[in-house]
């Protein structure tokens, strides 16, 4: 087995960068961002290729420095009070070929000194897609309970996100799925420790985790009527 991809140099350059959250100081450590962020985080993701292509194959799964699966560590501040212009995060996103955006079911890393996980699902689906997800929970709920209860699913991930204060419109607030029908957002995390992010196996166990939300990823194309 080969050494880490990722390793402790990563979270310096993102808690230095917390610090220093300016362009003056990211164009004097750009080098260090290119060496021992991006530079690894591409690097993982041409490792990931390969495996992930046969446990989930609907997936983009692209190892460039640019328009690729790594994300940009560069804010969009256009509509935003906060006009720090540098994300103090490394994220990862394997998108759904059917998906245009973020927001179809699809599988994010994430690297933060304080915070490290995977994320699977889909965060703020579009209005005829959170409606397709709540339909179909609601004309085949046993099979929504099956993949929110299945062992290994339930083992590792968490339900996260936003819901409603009240009933989604065409559902009384007294149904028995009314909790998962208020959701917002379709998002499952497993959280990951500094310590497996920077081990040699850290690639196996993104697969791993990947493997695990299956359920939960074929659930919400099966809703769209795209295939998993």
């Amino acid at each position: 087995m080969s050494g880490p991809i990722l390793d402790k140099k990563l979270f310096k350059f993102l808690r230095d960068l917390r610090d220093h959250n300016d362009r003056d100081w990211f164009a004097e450590n750009k080098n260090r961002y290119e060496t021992d962020v991006r530079g690894p985080a591409v690097e993982l993701v041409s490792r990931l290729q390969k495996p992930l292509d046969k446990v989930a194959p609907m997936l983009h799964v692209v190892p460039k420095a640019h328009n690729g699966s790594v994300m940009r560590i560069y804010r969009d501040t256009r509509f935003s009070k906060d006009k720090l212009p540098y994300k103090t995060n490394v994220g990862i996103s394997f998108r759904h070929q059917a998906g245009k955006d973020i927001h179809a079911p699809g599988i994010y890393l994430h690297f933060d000194p304080d915070e490290c996980f995977i994320g699977a699902g889909s965060w703020r689906p579009d209005g005829p897609t959170l409606a397709a997800i709540r339909a179909l929970i609601d004309t085949d709920p046993k099979a929504w309970k099956r993949t929110r209860n299945q062992k290994s699913f339930a083992q590792h991930y968490e339900l996260v996100g936003e819901s409603l204060k009240t009933a989604p419109r065409d559902y009384p607030k007294d149904h028995p799925l009314i909790e998962d029908l208020r959701r917002k957002d379709f998002i499952a995390i497993a959280p990951f420790t500094t310590s497996e992010v920077t081990s040699a196996s850290f690639p196996d166990l993104v697969v791993e985790r990947v493997k695990q939300a299956r359920p939960l990823m074929r659930f919400l194309c099966d809703a769209i009527d795209v295939p998993y």
